[in-house]
């Protein structure tokens, strides 16, 4: 049996569920976040918690049910406190600002890198190097932040590029280190 999706998921104040079919709605203060579930999964709801149930031990339904309760688990703690993925940039010259809702990224081109974020996710830089990825859906967030990241990924000689806050590049001599 999966330990995880045996766990139910508890449902603060505030957080409603409705399980219509293969659609799972949850709808909280922070806003609305819907997912479509595998199809022999089911998804009950009792009380202030929610329980995920397959109909098998097969090897496809074991993998689903855990999967399937930890994207609830997500959705709910999404609609609740939200996601956040912070960014570093460094470099010498290296700078992030915002133009409206487009993040714009200096990171050594001959030209600026514009990105414009999905419905949902905010984009905000507190200081010229750091970047701090918003939103509800936890997925969209980090898909967002791989997106800045990959405009100019860390390098391992001086490790200038972007990087995730906290994230550890690990460090190659160059040719002198011999």
């Amino acid at each position: 049996m999966s330990r995880v999706g045996r766990k139910p998921v508890s449902l603060p104040p505030g957080v409603s569920v409705q399980v219509e079919g293969n659609t799972v709605r949850v709808a909280g203060p922070g806003g609305e976040l819907s997912r479509d579930i595998p199809s022999g999964i089911k998804v009950e709801i009792d009380g202030g918690s929610i329980r995920v149930s397959r109909p098998s031990d097969d090897r496809v339904h074991r993998s689903l049910h855990g999967l399937t309760r930890s994207l609830i688990a997500n959705m709910v703690i999404g609609v609740t406190e939200g996601y956040r993925r912070g960014l570093e940039l460094v470099g010498v010259g290296y700078r992030a600002s915002m133009s409206g809702r487009t993040l714009v990224l200096n990171v050594g081109f001959s030209h600026p890198v514009e990105i414009e974020p999905p419905e949902g996710v905010t984009i905000e830089t507190p200081t010229p190097t750091t970047i701090v990825v918003r939103g509800i859906d936890k997925e969209a967030v980090g898909v967002v932040a791989a997106r800045i990241r990959s405009v100019r990924p860390p390098e391992p000689y001086q490790g200038k590029g972007i990087r995730y806050a906290g994230e550890k590049v690990r460090r190659k001599a160059g040719k002198a280190g011999k």
